[in-house]
């Protein structure tokens, strides 16, 4: 795996990038996280794709700019990462906001955006729960105490891992990061109305969701499914709102059953 910089539109941009394939998958974190978020699946996916794992302009280690981070502004910037790069055909991966950014994208029809997975995707809750707001007092507050708590309610099983913690409390105490952050939640508040996007849909859909999400509930999960044609869902039992970090390896095969079209694609739950 690398890390690597790159010029887009004037801000720089990290990014992580592993795999030589020439098919290419596309990462894109939640709100307030980063490329490293996507590290659990690196081992299952390097042997078939090339894995770019951009840091989402307002968070990590990439510029972040006082503007208005809607979801439109988030989505361009992810065109304008792909066109930098030389990307003309990808697959995108989106978990919470980053499945918001990611559906935006494949509703332009713009025909790069081949297939999309969408991991407990933002845009359709319509009241705060108890652990967004955790999340978002750590964010504003970030402690160590803080972020542990957030973190713990976010995962259904398992320890918190302290290097999640650590980064999560570095990077928000960055210049501005605070500012992407809440400009985020209004620009994601203030959006479009997200189903008559959703129904321009076209491409291949995966969504997934952790059965036991306290953050954002998977019954949010149908509102998605009624909107989007072409859309498989599939719930993972077990998990809550980061499958991809809780089974990385279940969350993996997945992926690679919906990617790779001669497996059968086992949909509605996943033990």
């Amino acid at each position: 795996m690398e890390e690597r910089f790159i010029n887009v539109a004037g801000h720089n941009t990290r990014y992580l990038e592993d795999g030589d394939s020439k098919e290419t998958l596309v990462f894109l974190h939640g709100l307030g996280a980063s490329a490293e978020r996507w590290l659990g699946v690196i081992p299952h996916l390097r042997s078939k794709y090339r894995l770019i794992m951009p840091d989402l302009i307002g968070f990590g280690y990439s510029d972040k700019p006082s503007v208005d981070y809607t979801i439109d502004f988030l989505s361009n910037f992810v065109f304008r990462f792909l066109g930098a790069l030389g990307i003309e055909r990808a697959n995108l991966i989106g978990s919470s906001l980053g499945g918001q950014v990611a559906a935006e994208c494949a509703s332009t029809q713009s025909g790069i955006i081949e297939k999309i997975v969408l991991v407990s995707p933002s845009g359709m809750m319509k009241r705060s729960t108890p652990a967004l707001d955790a999340y978002m007092l750590a964010a504003l507050y970030p402690t160590h105490d803080n972020a542990h708590s957030a973190f713990s309610m976010m995962v259904e099983k398992g320890d918190v891992e302290q290097r999640l913690v650590n980064d999560f409390v570095t990077r928000m105490t960055l210049p501005n990061a605070k500012f992407a952050f809440l400009s985020t939640v209004l620009g994601i508040r203030n959006s479009a109305t997200l189903e008559d996007n959703l129904r321009k849909i076209v491409c291949p859909t995966l969504i997934v969701w952790g059965k036991k999400d306290k953050l954002i509930p998977v019954e949010y999960a149908s509102s998605f499914m009624a909107a989007i044609r072409a859309a498989k869902f599939v719930e993972m039992s077990g998990c809550g709102h980061v499958p991809h970090v809780e089974e990385p390896k279940k969350f993996s095969e997945l992926v690679l059953r919906f990617l790779e079209p001669e497996l059968v694609m086992n949909t509605n739950s996943y033990q």
